[in-house]
């Protein structure tokens, strides 16, 4: 099994970084599958400025006694781009989990300037954050979250709501990392690869520090995961500030000294930041099975 799943990560990746402006196409639920049959929800922020297209894969096989884990996928038009059948085939022994793909009303596999604001935190000390694009909206993106696609959700398909995961690359494993900090109730389990640990310089770390006095739940699960390799240049990238380079690994190791979370870190020194969003997505499928130590 693991060996197929290596080599289902190898076949992911081969591109550097994400092309942002890259238009999206047809993709996996565009279609048909023998595993999954697709459901698709409209919606909009509370604000009304962002819109979203909420694609729910539920599997055709009957549900457990328990309902049907849940996995939870940030970028959810990039992510249904980079899932098909095939790449399902190696899980499917296993009881599959219900995907709930959280994207964007747009043509293209991101919407920067609404990722941007929905997956990064407020500053810690309250002030406006000024940059390029908005930001700052991370709380009121999980409010809709919870309040809105969890309830649409569970009036779709019956989950088990003990076995919810969260998935995030870049900008959504910052996301994904600020839930656990300040909601950690929210998920049983979390995937977040190459977090941007660098935003609002290292600010994320600091946050992760205070699950010391309000750790998870025992039996919270945390998978990080890091490209190693360097990517090739596409222009301009965000100042690292003064976030160490290690961050990602520091945060790995100072939430496996919490009580009673499981944490996994997973490097990947042939995959840079691009390539890591489609491969980071079997491990997360095995986290939300509950299988990623087999």
């Amino acid at each position: 099994m693991l060996r197929v799943l290596l080599l289902c990560l190898l076949a992911f990746g081969a591109q550097a970084r994400p092309d942002l402006s890259k238009p999206l196409g047809p993709t996996w639920a565009d279609g048909s599958s023998r595993y999954y049959r697709f459901q698709s929800q409209l919606l909009d922020s509370a604000d009304g400025q962002r819109h979203y297209k909420l694609t729910v894969a539920i599997p055709k096989a009957q549900a457990p006694e328990a309902g049907f884990p849940v996995l939870y996928l940030l970028d959810g038009n990039a992510a249904m781009a980079a899932l098909d059948d095939n790449k399902l085939a190696p899980l499917a022994a296993q009881t599959l989990p219900v995907l709930v793909a959280i994207g964007y009303q747009t043509e293209l596999r991101f919407d920067v300037n609404a990722r941007a604001l929905d997956y990064t935190p407020p500053a810690l000390d309250g002030k406006p954050i000024e940059g390029e694009r908005p930001a700052g909206g991370a709380d009121e993106f999980l409010a809709l979250i919870e309040a809105k696609i969890k309830p649409l959700v569970a009036g779709l398909v019956t989950i088990d709501r003990q076995r919810q995961t969260l998935w995030g690359h870049s900008f959504g494993g910052l996301f994904t990392m600020h839930v656990l900090a300040t909601a950690p109730a929210s998920f049983q389990a979390y995937a977040a690869a190459d977090p941007s640990f660098w935003w609002q310089d290292g600010e994320p770390l600091a946050r992760l520090k205070a699950l010391a006095e309000h750790p998870p739940a025992p039996g919270t699960a945390v998978l990080i995961m890091h490209g190693g390799a360097k990517a090739k240049d596409r222009g301009p990238r965000p100042a690292r500030g003064k976030a160490p380079p290690d961050a990602i690994r520091q945060a790995s190791r100072q939430l496996a000294e919490l009580p009673g979370v499981r944490v996994h870190y997973r490097e990947y020194p042939a995959l840079s930041h691009g390539p890591l969003l489609p491969a980071s997505l079997l491990p997360a499928l095995r986290l939300a099975q509950g299988h990623l130590d087999d």
